[in-house]
């Protein structure tokens, strides 16, 4: 699966670049991660790559890799013993949709995106699955600096497992750098 969207996110940048796309950019990000309803684990951090391809002005295709080492969690069993539990480490490949509004350097967009997703703890079983997520983004495009963008990004995970579903709550603040840009008319 990690090989489909591999191949997929590359297949939309090489696409985008012949069907005129209007710029291409590469970027990095890091931030928080926050289990939600979740006991397995505590807050922790989450960092990775996107590649934005905006294939029309509203529109934005973004590519991403995304690697959270979660917080490992305490439990006490009825009495003075506690017992740490592994974290996990959560890796994900995938695809965002953007939906970007706004001008003179100021962005704002809603996201949406499908991914594959894999949690590894210590002691338990691999969860590989597929997930969704979906957020609210704020971007700047500093006036001195041409081809850089910071944006700032709230988002929710959900994966969907065989009787429930992990679910994380992610802020992160990114920078990324236009690579490729086609003239404007």
């Amino acid at each position: 699966m990690r090989k489909t969207c591999i191949l997929t996110a590359f297949a939309l940048l090489i696409g985008a670049a012949g069907a005129g796309a209007t710029s291409i950019s590469v970027g990095a990000f890091g931030g928080v991660s926050i289990p939600v309803l979740n006991d397995l684990s505590t807050r922790g951090t989450v960092f990775g790559a996107r590649a934005p391809v905006n294939l029309l002005p509203l529109l934005t295709v973004e590519p991403y890799f995304a690697k959270s080492g979660l917080g490992d969690a305490e439990e006490s069993f009825g009495g003075p013993v506690t017992f740490t539990r592994d974290g996990g480490d959560l890796t994900a490949f995938g695809v965002n949709a953007l939906l970007t509004m706004g001008g003179g350097g100021l962005r704002f967009y809603p996201a949406v995106g499908l991914g594959s997703y894999k949690l590894e703890r210590d002691g338990a079983e691999e969860i590989s699955e597929i997930g969704f997520n979906f957020g609210l983004g704020l971007g700047f495009s500093p006036p001195s600096v041409a081809g850089l963008g910071i944006d700032l990004r709230g988002e929710f995970v959900m994966i969907p497992t065989e009787d429930t579903s992990q679910k994380f709550a992610n802020v992160t603040l990114g920078v990324t750098y236009k690579i490729f840009s086609t003239p404007t008319p």
